[in-house]
């Protein structure tokens, strides 16, 4: 299922009034070798550039990051806090406003047909459509735009197999084989559903689409499109619109960032709708920095194909499973575990936490600001207590949290502890690779997809060891405590 094998085709078109979905043109950076210029362009359609901006090479942007390579937006100048970036107005948001209604001429019928078949959680190949269809028109508005897109992207689903494989985190090879398998069967459904189009309603221009054209398109959109507020509904939900910013999306990323959009009507030009304002002081040849958002990297390597180095927020998925709990609570030296024959008070409170029953959620996760997500912590220390009078003396937040220490007692805390201390060593197991190997692996001449999947598996393994550290800590302090 994977894709290497799809994307080296290269689709071209007999037609004169379309351009290729497939380039060869060797620079990863853009998608043609000398394109518009991006800056320009936003300001001749009445949007705002700060004097002291430009787009470098190396700088990481559009779904890089301050250090990872790629296109981004750089300070020329010293830049005050406080100074607008970037101001775009509302005809330069590319996005998708005909999917649901289907409304519009017959191309947008057919888009919207098509968007109709791709699952909710894969929306960026909705937005996805329409940009493969601005990029096959030769008088599309968004060429200054589209040409200046990367030709190729380092997410997983371009990854040959055996980076794929080496990944080594059933997690993430899940969700790579997943979207592998749905572009396959989608290259089907949109050559099905274009074979008999009227060549004024195809909205590729007459060309083929195939499963490389359909992942650029996606990984484009997932790498650089926002989720704006769209309209409120009538039970106050706020909806959320893809769409993407040129230029904006140059911008890099940082949990420190030192700019942010702000999404708000200009009360000096109304028509201006996003604004990207400096959040600090951006010195002088300083990258500008957006925050993606609070995430692992799972999803960083996944929609934005890079690896963030200590990422705070990363975490490792396991399933809570009674037998697997019972093995790691034996392997920490605990007596009669009795995680897979629960009593009937415990299963009650195993169902509360959405561990037990028709709408129990079995995903877990260690690492993150929890450290131990707090539903396997609370079952943990339920599951080791002595009575149900202790535990139901204690709210099921108190029972959820780390940093209420030893709310059951020291020796309840301290085998609750030690038993995620040993499921984290059976999770370290099942990777086969140690660390030392990988590094010893990134210091030699690797293709870069070696180096991100190489990269990813390292940081996943540095989660388990640092969870590991930490609970061997409280484990330690709560011990001396109890010895004093």
């Amino acid at each position: 299922m994977l894709m290497a094998a799809r994307l080296s085709s290269n689709t071209t078109s007999s037609l004169t009034h379309s351009r290729p979905l497939i380039t060869s043109s060797y620079n990863p950076s853009r998608l043609v070798q000398t394109p518009p210029d991006l800056i320009q362009w936003v300001r001749k359609e009445r949007g705002f550039v700060h004097k002291g901006l430009k787009i470098t090479e190396g700088a990481g942007g559009g779904g890089g990051g301050e250090s990872f390579g790629g296109l981004g937006l750089v300070a020329s100048e010293d830049i005050p806090k406080g100074s607008d970036l970037i101001a775009l107005p509302t005809h330069l948001l590319l996005q998708f406003q005909s999917f649901d209604s289907g409304n519009g001429d017959g191309v947008e019928t057919v888009l919207a047909k098509l968007a109709h078949r791709v699952p909710e959680e894969l929306w960026a190949m909705r937005l996805g459509l329409k940009l493969l269809r601005e990029r096959a028109a030769v008088d599309s508005f968004w060429w200054p735009y589209i040409s200046n897109l990367p030709e190729t992207y380092s997410v997983p689903i371009f990854f040959p197999g055996e980076d794929i494989k080496n990944l080594q985190y059933a997690p993430l090879l899940h969700q790579v084989n997943k979207r592998c398998r749905f572009l396959l069967d989608f290259e089907k459904a949109v050559t099905h559903a274009l074979e008999n189009e009227n060549p004024e309603d195809h909205p590729f221009g007459g060309q083929d689409v195939n499963a490389a054209s359909l992942g650029w398109a996606m990984s484009a959109v997932s790498s650089r499109a926002f989720r704006l507020h769209g309209e409120r509904l009538p039970d106050g939900t706020q909806t959320y619109v893809p769409m993407m910013l040129p230029l904006i999306d140059m911008c890099n990323h940082s949990f420190h960032p030192n700019a942010q959009i702000v999404q708000e009507q200009n009360k000096r030009n109304p028509d201006i709708l996003v604004t990207v304002i400096a959040e600090t002081h951006i010195k002088q040849n300083d990258p500008v920095l957006l925050n993606y958002g609070c995430l692992s990297n799972d999803f960083f390597l996944l929609d934005y194909g890079f690896v963030i180095p200590s990422n705070p927020y990363d975490s490792i998925e396991l399933r809570y499973d009674g037998a697997l709990l019972d093995a790691a609570s034996m392997a920490a030296g605990i007596q009669s575990p009795n995680f897979s024959s629960p009593a009937p008070w415990q299963q009650e409170i195993l169902t509360q936490l959405s561990l037990q029953g028709e709408a129990s959620l079995l995903k877990v996760s260690l690492g993150g600001p929890e450290m131990v997500e707090g539903r396997l912590l609370a079952a943990l220390r339920v599951l080791l207590a002595e009575d149900m009078e202790t535990v139901q003396k204690q709210d099921l937040s108190t029972l959820k949290s780390l940093a209420s220490e030893a709310p059951l007692g020291v020796a309840n805390e301290v085998t609750a502890l030690r038993t995620v201390i040993a499921l984290c060593v059976i999770a370290l197991s099942r990777f086969p690779t140690k660390i030392m190997e990988d590094e010893t692996l990134l210091k030699g001449d690797i293709f870069s997809s070696t180096e991100l999947s190489t990269q990813f598996r390292i940081q996943k393994k540095s989660v388990i060891i640092d969870v590991m550290k930490d609970l061997t800590r409280r484990v330690r302090t709560l011990l001396s405590k109890e010895t004093i």
